[in-house]
């Protein structure tokens, strides 16, 4: 058994991102990419809930704080303008019916999966004293008073709200738990 101190901060932050991003692939199984930026509805009434596209876009955005934070190279990451504007925490959702508004499902995934996957390996490396640092997010600081607590909501509490969104949107479209 290890000693506590042996444990760093970030492994341990890691560990739940990693459980986000698994639940994450189950879930995906079986949307199409017709079906990836639509709301769910019911009969004739659309249902105002995130669709897949917008939940896994908004997520995409964090990433690239956490390792630019942590003194790491978030070059490939970082989101184009376009892409926040969509899926900027301030956007709304909507339907996509055309696969006009959203990037089609293949780019959007594959950001997802890469930006939260160099995340998770520069929080295997950090030392520990960054974690201990300032929330550079005046807004947020509020709430999460270090680095270390924003980025433990980011791919914790966060991660696993947005994709508890697209398990219920699932289920309104008529596919199975995953």
């Amino acid at each position: 058994m290890s000693n506590v101190t042996d444990i760093n901060i970030g492994p341990m932050i890691a560990d739940s991102a990693r459980l986000g991003l698994g639940y994450a692939e189950r879930l995906l199984k079986g949307i199409t990419p017709d079906r990836f930026a639509r709301l769910a509805d019911c009969g004739d009434r659309l249902i105002e809930s995130n669709h897949p596209a917008f939940i896994l876009g908004h997520l995409s955005l964090y990433p690239c704080r956490i390792v630019e934070q942590l003194g790491g190279d978030a070059a490939a990451i970082v989101p184009s303008e376009a892409f926040v504007k969509v899926f900027d925490p301030k956007a709304r959702c909507v339907d996509d019916a055309d696969g006009t508004v959203y990037p089609s499902m293949d780019e959007i995934t594959e950001r997802f999966f890469a930006a939260h996957r160099l995340a998770i390996e520069t929080l295997q490396t950090a030392a520990d004293r960054r974690f201990h640092e300032a929330n550079p997010n005046e807004a947020m600081r509020g709430k999460f008073a270090t680095i270390g607590s924003m980025h433990g909501f980011y791919l914790g509490g966060h991660l696993m709200l947005h994709i508890g969104q697209l398990s219920a949107w699932r289920r309104m479209i008529g596919l199975p738990a995953a």
